[in-house]
């Protein structure tokens, strides 16, 4: 490994702007660097459906030695603001310069990434098959990742380098994801002078909403309103009232329990008040659970006690790329590189834990076993 090339690397790539939707020139930064290094590296088409900035990008170094096949992935947009960023470099710890992210979130991942291939074609190391495939429109609903053909790339599991924390942590579980929209319907009249003549939409939502619970609701399960719009004026009795909100939970029997109390709630308030509803729900990401023997787990386990590290189990509150692998029947492990306090101004991350990371991605490529045809198989 290269420390000064790592940090090279890492700020030439924060330096070109890949806001969501607007991943394309970064894309093609990557595209030239991979393709440099010599593997092969191919675009789907997948901008057609999803409009994104960028198709989902596959590389593919071939290896030498008869294993089973093994992918990395990161996502190439970040958040705002994510233009003109500027690193510094400070106690070996990187920052941005204080008016934007710095984009560790995700392409500390992309520099790992890219320093494993250089640490492996400079000291000439033995691998099996190393896929690496790069997603946009993560940020903005996993968009990139879920319009991608799994066929377009051999590995039957993988990783995703899209976490915080140090290197050796990893997502094990992540939850199911479902937003709802509540549109209530009422009937306008002059709040002064007439309001028996109306129906308040609002009456109709706090009684629905006085007896279900938000927040956290058990260990792995929360609830949230985070948008409530609606009225034409404070004197006239409110008509329309959207609310939008979220339920996740790592159990999908649970995120749905919650969504029928939702909707039995809501329709005992308009037999109570009059007036009308109608719930909208969106599943956003499938939850996944992976077992302590699942290969990515297993193998996850062997290679951070190679660096020296134990391997520490997470479950997590939010999404990544990962659940869509899992989702799409490829075991994805989401493991930590290091950074904190992304999507913020203040987003950091220190140099030893990107090397670290690197160390982790070598070590689980070693760890990769013999391919079927050889003489063993993944399970």
């Amino acid at each position: 490994m290269n420390k000064q090339r790592l940090v090279k690397t890492f700020t030439e790539l924060v330096q070109v702007a890949s806001v969501s939707r607007e991943e394309g020139k970064f894309v093609q930064l990557l595209s030239d660097k991979l393709t440099t290094l010599g593997l092969t590296v191919t675009e789907d088409d997948s901008m057609k459906t999803t409009k994104l900035g960028s198709n989902n990008l596959i590389a593919k170094y071939t290896g030498n030695l008869a294993k089973e096949p093994i992918f990395f992935s990161c996502h190439v947009d970040t958040v705002e603001p994510g233009e003109g960023i500027e690193v510094i470099e400070k106690n070996d710890i990187l920052y941005s310069k204080g008016e934007t992210i710095l984009a560790a979130d995700n392409k500390a991942g992309i520099a790992i990434l890219l320093e494993m291939i250089e640490t492996i074609l400079e000291n000439n190391i033995e691998t099996g098959p190393i896929e690496l495939v790069f997603s946009p429109g993560e940020e903005i609903g996993l968009i990139g990742a879920a319009a991608l053909d799994m066929a377009l790339f051999d590995s039957k599991f993988g990783y995703v380098f899209d976490n915080s924390g140090p290197a050796g942590n990893g997502i094990v579980a992540s939850p199911f994801l479902y937003m709802f929209d509540i549109d209530v319907t009422g009937k306008a009249a002059h709040a002064g002078l007439e309001p028996e003549k109306g129906i308040s939409a609002f009456s109709i939502a706090q009684t629905a909403l006085e007896g279900i619970p938000f927040g956290r609701l058990d260990e792995h399960t929360t609830s949230n309103i985070g948008k409530m719009s609606g009225g034409a004026g404070i004197n006239v009795v409110m008509e329309h009232l959207m609310i939008q909100g979220e339920v996740r939970s790592i159990s999908d029997e649970k995120a749905r329990d919650f969504l029928t109390t939702l909707e039995q709630s809501f329709k005992h308030a308009t037999d109570l008040h009059g007036g009308d509803f109608t719930l909208s729900v969106d599943q956003k990401a499938t939850g996944f659970h992976l077992a302590d023997d699942s290969d990515p787990v297993r193998i996850a386990k062997a290679a951070t006690a190679k660096i020296g590290r134990i391997f520490a189990p997470e479950i997590s509150g939010g999404g990544s790329d990962a659940n869509i692998f899992n989702a799409q029947g490829k075991p994805t492990l989401n493991l930590s590189i290091g950074y904190e306090e992304i999507h913020t101004v203040n987003e950091y991350i220190p140099i030893a834990e990107m090397l670290k990371s690197v160390e982790l991605a070598l070590a689980i490529v070693n760890e990769m076993p013999d391919s079927a045809s050889s003489s063993g198989s993944v399970k």
